[in-house]
């Protein structure tokens, strides 16, 4: 790494779950004023035609879980390092938000080990996108009072009493990067004799004009949704307040199965 005079700038922005229109006005400042723009796969295309200015470089280090050819997180350190010790002002844009289960830490740390300033900006994460479009409120009176987020993208993360836990509570769950998994999520939480009037929600491709939801009964779930593959990304909301979505869903689903963000292969 060639390190100039004078040292450049990264600016971690999130590019909020899939509508454009849900990007941050700092985020769309910042991007018209990069050098470098390094994307993530799941950040709308019209995100980048309408606030990258035509002189950017524009590095597409797309990561998906269990891809080969995903972006090492190695990579992305160093190209940000790179760039920004040239002098560039560089942006790495996440979908979603920063905070929610990405690898915010090891960027940041990059920036630290060679004093490379810095700026955060958040955005709106998947949960937050995915239910509002959905007509499914995380809170509501008499329904739910809080949330968990999670994950479960691999069977080891979530252990045997935390699944008792899971389906005993009054929150609200949320599971990120569970789609392929879900099958052994609502085999979990059914054998520890979860509410039957909690519900479960999946939402495709969230934001996007391509959103789909599936709602059905946990108990259900194996004549209903069993087996089914979900586009990707999905996110899976669980609670009593996923009925709500009967009443207050104010977006059609698209009824088509076209991918509005490409797939690493």
């Amino acid at each position: 790494m060639t390190e100039t005079n004078k040292i450049g700038k990264v600016i971690l922005a999130a590019a909020g779950c899939g509508d454009p229109e849900l990007i941050t006005v700092k985020a769309a400042r910042w991007l018209q004023q990069a050098d470098i723009v390094l994307t993530d796969r799941l950040v709308s295309k019209a995100i980048l035609d309408t606030y990258v200015k035509k002189e950017a470089e524009i590095i597409y280090v797309a990561k998906q879980h269990n891809k080969s050819s995903s972006t090492s997180q190695t990579t992305i350190n160093t190209l940000l390092v790179h760039h920004a010790l040239e002098g560039k002002l560089v942006v790495r844009l996440k979908g979603g938000d920063l905070a929610f289960f990405s690898n915010m830490l090891d960027e940041v740390q990059s920036c630290i080990e060679y004093n490379i300033p810095y700026e955060l900006i958040p955005g709106i994460t998947s949960a937050s996108g995915a239910s509002a479009y959905a007509g499914i409120p995380l809170t509501a009176r008499g329904y739910a009072t809080s949330v968990r987020f999670l994950t479960y993208y691999k069977s080891d993360i979530v252990t045997a009493e935390y699944w008792k836990e899971l389906a005993d509570t009054k929150d609200t769950i949320v599971l990120y990067m569970s789609n392929n998994t879900l099958d052994d999520v609502v085999e979990n939480l059914l054998a520890h004799q979860i509410d039957a009037a909690k519900l479960l929600a999946v939402i495709e491709q969230a934001t996007t004009p391509m959103q789909n939801v599936s709602v059905c009964n946990l108990y259900e779930y194996a004549i209903t949704l069993k087996g089914k593959a979900f586009a990707s990304p999905a996110l899976v909301i669980i609670g009593k307040v996923v009925a709500l979505h009967k009443d207050f869903a104010w977006l059609k689903n698209a009824q088509t199965e076209e991918l509005y963000f490409e797939p690493i292969h």
